[in-house]
């Protein structure tokens, strides 16, 4: 399993990004976030032109207030710099896959 960065980019920056990103918010410590992790992997495994950035979280951490996450893990799935799904706490690859065919197809 890749670790959660501690370095996280800014709102701004993410708000920024073109394309399709997913946007990763867990703890390298968190029992649920590493169990979730083969999921995730499967999931993601074959999305193409697809940017993943595992992002650190915590109380007071800039990215995940501004994102409003409550729970780990949470995939927040941006399309052009817009929220266009999340998933919270996936128990499945199939859950994840349905939320990325709608992301890669959401029109904003």
């Amino acid at each position: 399993m890749s670790s959660y960065a501690t370095e996280q980019p800014s709102r701004a920056e993410v708000d920024a990004m073109p394309g399709l990103t997913v946007v990763e918010f867990g703890a390298n410590w968190c029992g649920i976030c590493k169990a979730a992790q083969p999921a995730i992997n499967e999931a993601l495994s074959d999305a193409q032109h697809l940017r993943h950035l595992k992002v650190e979280d915590a109380s007071g951490r800039p990215l995940g207030r501004s994102f409003n996450v409550k729970l780990w893990p949470t995939l927040v799935f941006m399309r052009d710099g817009l929220e266009v799904g999340r998933v919270v706490r996936p128990e499945s690859a199939a859950t994840i896959r349905r939320e990325l065919e709608q992301a890669a197809a959401a029109k904003h």
